[in-house]
């Protein structure tokens, strides 16, 4: 009588109980298999930092579960081209340099296409959003619409030096800030079947969300009153970009002229190619055609700095945060002016806080600087217009930097009042554990129902 050999999935092969021990199981078989991972060094990366073995069987599954989790090495238009080593790190930053003019040009093309659609008159088409709080929904729906607050805020930049009344800005921008909040919470529904991940998940994603809101409340009805925003930017622009300013602002004028001259033939030409419709019709679609280049450009300069940088960027990432609110902000910024998008950045905090790595406290911090990083898309909009556009331009970006800065030092510099966002966003988290439908009311009502339905209303009333 032949005796069978037991499979893996059978209960008296030894794999079978490892499998059933759980953390242990799996601690065992990464121990086991550690050759195979790296056959170069002979050494498992999960614990090359660890050569003596000191490591529990809890830690080593947990990191094995996180490896699992990461998604594939991201590869450039170009490798797949067979492009290799310097050539290939020529192209890709090459690629990014073209993109960059490419964000001038649209923005540009965006600034002479109102104009000439508008006349003299964008304040009276955009007479709709004098109510701030409809310009507000407006940021907050272009942004969620769009899944990024640099196209919001570089299209409202072209927009402000083609005639856009500043005062109808202002809270366009600073709805930007909480439009782009959506990704990083639809990024943790993927956690959704694990309740305590998704607990943890969900509360970091909106706890930008709780912070950009009070962020609003608090200074919106403070540059209502006062106008500081409005003044402060005027100030900064004129000392940079304005004929009183000295040896600065020469120096910002002349860089001004350099982009100028780059990038004005191309908007130049746009407009030249589309001069045979009214003119109604040719400002229009130079606009959509600047948007669409905006949307374009961005999404492939943030995949492109991904490509390049997303390595580094979890360094920073990882070295930084929870060593300190100022750490945590400063590497929020750098980590998010790396790859050029917010939500990317607060996306990779998401996983993180998932996983019980870091916890909301120590992500809170890299989260509000994300929103001080993504002020540079703006800065670079405005260097694409020259004189008095250029100066107009430049202060609709400061005003965006000013409102993430201000914000940042009014909520942090009170702790009653800068503990108010993590307690939101946790208490949230609980609710949406418990019960998934506050998850998709906070998510719809909030980026889509809310905004959309105020702007339809004051536009048919």
């Amino acid at each position: 009588m032949s005796t069978k050999t037991p499979t893996p999935e059978s209960r008296e092969h030894p794999e079978y109980e490892d499998r059933e021990h759980g953390a242990a199981g799996a601690a065992t078989a990464l121990k086991e298999q550690a050759e195979q991972y790296d056959p170069v060094r002979g050494q498992d990366p999960l614990t090359e930092d660890d050569p003596e073995g000191q490591l529990g069987d809890e830690e080593l599954a947990r990191r094995a579960a996180e490896q699992e989790r990461e998604p594939q090495q991201l590869i450039s238009v170009f490798e797949r081209m067979g492009l290799q080593g310097r050539a290939l790190d020529i192209a890709n930053w090459a690629s990014v340099a073209v993109g960059v003019w490419l964000l001038l040009t649209a923005v540009n093309a965006i600034g002479s296409g109102f104009e000439i659609a508008t006349g003299d008159q964008a304040e009276e088409l955009f007479e709709f959003a004098t109510n701030p709080f409809i310009a507000l929904m407006i940021g907050i729906a272009g942004t969620a619409l769009t899944q990024s607050s640099s196209t919001t805020t570089s299209v409202t930049v072209g927009l402000v030096a083609g005639g856009l009344p500043l005062e109808i800005a202002i809270p366009i921008l600073m709805g930007a800030n909480m439009g782009t909040t959506m990704t990083n919470t639809l990024v943790s529904l993927g956690m959704i079947r694990d309740k305590e991940q998704f607990r943890r998940g969900f509360s970091v994603a909106t706890v930008q969300d709780f912070f950009n809101l009070m962020a609003v409340i608090i200074i919106l009805p403070l540059e209502l009153l006062t106008g500081f925003l409005e003044r402060t930017s005027l100030w900064l622009s004129e000392q940079t970009a304005g004929a009183e300013g000295g040896p600065v602002a020469y120096v910002f004028d002349q860089l001004d002229e350099a982009i100028s001259f780059v990038t004005d033939p191309g908007a130049e030409a746009l407009e030249a190619g589309l001069s045979f419709l009214p003119a109604v019709w040719h400002g229009v679609l130079m606009i959509a055609v600047g948007i669409g280049l905006i949307l374009l450009v961005i999404n492939f300069i943030s995949k492109m700095l991904k490509v390049l940088l997303v390595g580094t960027a979890k360094k920073v990432l990882h070295a930084a945060i929870g060593r300190g609110p100022v750490s945590g902000v400063a590497s929020g910024a750098a980590v998010t002016v790396m790859v050029q998008s917010s939500s990317t950045t607060t996306s990779l905090a998401v996983p993180l806080a998932g996983s019980g790595h870091f916890g909301l406290r120590q992500l809170y911090p890299f989260t509000v600087g994300a929103n001080l990083g993504t002020t540079m898309t703006a800065l670079i909009a405005a260097f694409g217009f020259s004189g008095a556009e250029g100066t107009i331009a430049l202060q609709a970006a400061l005003v965006h930097l000013l409102f993430n800065v201000t914000a940042l030092i009014v909520i942090f510099s009170m702790p009653y009042i800068r503990s108010l966002p993590p307690l939101a966003a946790r208490r949230l988290g609980d609710l949406a554990a418990e019960r998934k439908l506050y998850a998709a009311v906070w998510v719809l009502g909030m980026f889509v129902a809310l905004p959309l339905g105020l702007i339809f209303g004051s536009v048919m009333l």
